[in-house]
């Protein structure tokens, strides 16, 4: 196992290997969870807190100051923990809200919302195309929306402290008023995922606390990508050739990391896996890195706390 010493080399090796993009200036956003960069405008990333009492999209410019603001009609949310880019009818950008947090693994669904990107920036509310969503094998915790670029399939990584589930919605969906549509599981995935992002060419990234995973498919891992040290790092997104990394956290940054030479976003991915391991592998790796357990502990901890929170109101969504 490598020293203390080594470990605190590495990890400022990487630190330095990342830039700082912007700070966020809003203290309102304390718990940023998620993160999209917009396909309107220019300089505009969205994110959005973690919990509370209503249901809101925030847009940022590379200044890290607020800019936007949509809020979400008619919607109490229970967890919210990520948010991906996509598209709406008529192929119109949209962004994708994932209410998937749940911490004791009791919610018997589970929900994403679709609201139309604004061409004007400002504060507004939208009422969301709401979808429903429950897993085949029962409830779990997610952190990890993502929304292929390809054909708008919605995905979902699941968070745990040992080997999570990749699992993917129907192609065609049902609306909230209509019923709930079905996530079935096609992959393992490593532990204690945060978020995620796909490529244009459909390859993805999952992210952890501590480290990037680029797959070619699910259960194709291609290599994985040492990300830096932050507060709670919750947040991913594709920015072009880089990825952004968020965290929680008063006037969090957002950071850029390049995506490995060889992972261009756009060529097609290869048929096989590439240099690297499998999840199960992936836990032996990550236990070989003093800091990963340091950060599952402190996790473990907040997750204690949360679960004692989210039990104490108990409480479920609701139309206005």
């Amino acid at each position: 196992m490598p020293s203390v010493s080594t470990a605190l080399i590495a990890a400022l090796l990487t630190a330095s290997a990342s830039t700082t993009v912007l700070t966020l200036q809003d203290p309102a956003i304390n718990e940023s969870s998620g993160l999209a960069r917009s396909a309107l405008h220019k300089q505009v990333l969205w994110t959005h807190n973690d919990g509370g009492t209503v249901a809101d999209i925030i847009g940022i410019d590379r200044r890290g100051r607020s800019v936007a603001r949509l809020r979400l009609r008619g919607i109490d949310p229970y967890d919210p923990e990520a948010l991906a880019p996509g598209r709406g009818p008529g192929g119109r950008p949209a962004l994708f809200l994932g209410d998937l947090g749940d911490n004791l693994e009791q919610r018997p669904d589970v929900s994403v919302f679709r609201v139309r990107e604004p061409r004007e920036l400002g504060n507004s509310t939208i009422r969301p195309t709401w979808y429903r969503f429950t897993y085949e094998d029962g409830p779990h915790d997610a952190e990890a929306l993502l929304v292929d670029p390809r054909d708008g399939r919605i995905w979902v990584a699941t968070k745990s402290f040992g080997i999570g589930g990749l699992y993917r919605a129907p192609k065609r969906l049902v609306e909230e008023s209509q019923g709930s549509n079905t996530l079935r599981r096609v992959a393992d995935v490593p532990p204690l995922v945060t978020d995620g992002t796909f490529l244009p060419n459909g390859r993805f990234v999952l992210r952890t606390y501590t480290a990037g995973y680029l797959y070619d498919s699910p259960g194709k891992l291609r290599e994985q990508i040492t990300l830096p040290i932050q507060e709670q790092g919750e947040s991913i997104a594709l920015d072009g050739q880089r990825l952004l990394v968020g965290s929680e956290g008063v006037h969090s940054q957002v950071l850029a990391v390049p995506l490995p030479k060889d992972a261009s976003p756009q060529d097609p991915p290869s048929s096989g896996a590439g240099p690297g391991a499998g999840p199960r592998d992936q836990i032996a790796q990550v236990a070989q890195r003093p800091r990963a357990w340091m950060v599952a502990a402190g996790g473990l901890g907040l997750l204690a706390v949360l679960a004692l929170l989210v039990a104490g109101r108990a409480r479920r969504r609701r139309r206005a």
